[in-house]
């Protein structure tokens, strides 16, 4: 394992989707343990594995009953103990996803507060409402509908940004605090090597006032105490250990907040997950709607934070994908003529910035989205609400599905496709049915064919993810966007200590010719999605579709 987190690369694994042992249908931790060996050899230093604590999973484990305890779907303490220890003997760390704005309402504490016990009723976010029916504020759900719920044994509401399952805390009640602390003090002595924590930066609520120009997240996005508790958490666990790497996913953030969440010396976390280049295909803040990838914003975004972050010593998670987000080789790429090489492109783009990549289960392989033909095939509780907000709205129920099948979060989450058999080798010897539907491309696009083709995806990958530990311009150097303007390319040069880097890339599936491009000459093509070079002439570079070269000297 790389302690240097800025050469390092994370693989994310969605274990109820990744490989199921015991055939029940679940992907399972002991298929972790037995795909470790193909984690190491893709090249990978840490595991980011997303909840697999005892949970009612009406969020897909976001929903957390039991922080110290392994859902039994999943395995048990054991198999955890063993997980931690194989990665380790591999050089991999592991990174648990801790999910501290909320709890489930089945969680010991949430229980405590219903019965009215009032040291408990203190976990949580309890508001009287204005009469009548009215709770206390207008926010919205991320979920959809009103954010709070009534409770009629207290006349009183509870806060849930997410699910109504979900209860938020009250990281105001420092014994809410200590509690968390004690959590992770329990997983570091476990061995656990990183955290990312989900949403983190809503758990310090501004104030509870009706949000009259939106659905009330400017009043408890990035809020009045987010860095004092951060800082808090830090100096009282991780922060004690500095092989420990840690990652907050920010929602609606600011790029002035994440230049303290993650900056060098400012003692909070070591990177940030921030989403504004994925919303690019959105109109505003809505995502369900269906509108043309708009490309001069995504690298307006993308340079944006990495030039500023950069200038403010900060440091970026830089990722595509991952169990939120569409496949983006279906998003971005092509799923056709063009999938191997966009999918190439598409990886080239992220792993060369500056900032630590994240690569999500099936990536890899250039897995695509679903190929669902009906509502009953998803399960995602985000996706079904809007499939009727949608409707209510006054769309057809074509236009609904059409809008769910691009957008849907269960894009990310059909089962990882291991091989051409049935149920893409996802459960052992094929005798059980995933909990949901394998992607019927499985049978071309799947782990063991590109093990087999050195031009794969997954090879790709593999020597993108060398380059960064081999190439100290990529891990610690100065980034310039190159070609800012150009309606197709995608383009940039690193620099450090007198080595330079040139990325290009063709966005698109046609040709292209790049004006203005920089002089390649005497430098070393280090990596490319086309067999021969790249044309380039007198400052002119032509392009071929979705094409990619990488120069060093």
């Amino acid at each position: 394992m790389n302690n240097d987190f800025r050469k390092s690369t994370v693989y994310q694994i969605y274990p109820k989707s990744f490989c199921d042992t015991n055939k029940d249908g679940l992907g399972d931790l002991r298929g972790v343990i037995e795909k470790l060996d193909y984690i190491r050899e893709l090249g990978v230093d840490y595991i980011w594995l997303i909840p697999f604590f005892v949970s009612p999973q009406n969020d897909n484990g976001y929903d957390v009953e039991d922080y110290y305890n392994i859902d039994p779907r999943y395995g048990t303490m054991e198999d955890v103990e063993e997980l931690i220890a194989e990665g380790k003997k591999r050089g991999i760390g592991l990174m648990f996803d801790m999910v501290f704005n909320h709890v489930s309402t089945r969680h010991e504490w949430f229980r405590k507060a219903m019965e009215g016990d009032p040291y408990y009723k203190d976990f949580f976010i309890f508001r009287k409402g204005k009469g009548d029916g009215v709770p206390p504020t207008n926010w919205e759900s991320k979920f959809g509908g009103n954010a709070w719920e009534y409770v009629e044994k207290f006349d009183e509401y509870y806060l849930h940004l997410f699910d109504v399952t979900q209860a938020d805390l009250n990281w105001e009640n420092e014994n809410v605090r200590k509690e968390i602390q004690k959590i992770l003090k329990f997983w570091m002595e476990k061995g656990v090597r990183g955290f990312r924590f989900d949403v983190i930066n809503l758990i310090s609520k501004a104030c509870y006032e009706d949000d009259e120009t939106g659905d009330g997240r400017k009043y408890y996005t990035d809020g009045p105490k987010i860095h004092q508790y951060l800082k808090e958490m830090h100096d009282a666990t991780f922060g004690k250990d500095e092989g420990i790497v840690t990652v907050g996913e920010m929602s609606s953030t600011t790029m002035e907040n994440c230049f303290k969440y993650a900056g060098r010396d400012t003692g909070e976390l070591s990177m940030v997950f921030s989403f504004h280049h994925l919303k690019v295909d959105f109109m505003g803040n809505e995502k369900w709607v269906l509108v043309p990838t708009d490309f001069q914003k995504l690298k307006d975004i993308i340079f944006d934070w990495q030039t500023k972050m950069a200038e403010h010593n900060a440091w970026n998670a830089v990722f595509w994908c991952n169990h939120d987000q569409p496949r983006v080789v279906s998003r971005f790429g092509d799923e056709g003529k063009y999938w191997k090489e966009s999918a190439k492109m598409l990886g080239t783009i992220i792993h060369c910035l500056r900032g630590t990549p994240y690569v999500y289960q099936g990536e890899e392989i250039g897995m695509t989205n679903t190929d669902f033909t009906d509502i009953s095939q998803f399960k995602d509780v985000e996706s079904l609400n809007h499939y009727q907000i949608l409707q209510d709205k006054g769309l057809s129920a074509s236009d609904a599905l059409r809008i769910i099948q691009i957008h849907s979060r269960d894009n990310g989450r059909t089962p990882m496709q291991w091989d051409d058999t049935k149920y893409a080798g996802f459960s052992a010897e094929g005798s059980a049915e995933p909990w949901i539907a394998v992607n019927g491309n499985h049978t071309r696009i799947n782990a063991a064919e590109q093990l087999k083709d050195e031009d794969s995806i997954f090879h790709y990958y593999q020597k993108l993810i060398a380059m960064r530990k081999e190439l100290d311009v990529i891990a610690y150097g100065d980034i310039e966007p190159l070609a800012v303007k150009d309606p197709c390319v995608f383009a940039y040069r690193r620099t450090y200590e007198g080595h330079e880097l040139i990325v290009a890339a063709n966005f698109y599936g046609r040709d292209c010719t790049w004006k203005g491009a920089p002089d390649v000459t005497g430098y070393e093509r280090v990596i490319g999605n086309y067999k021969d070079a790249v044309s380039a002439d007198n400052g002119v570079m032509n392009l071929r579709p979705y094409e990619t070269a990488v120069w060093y000297k």
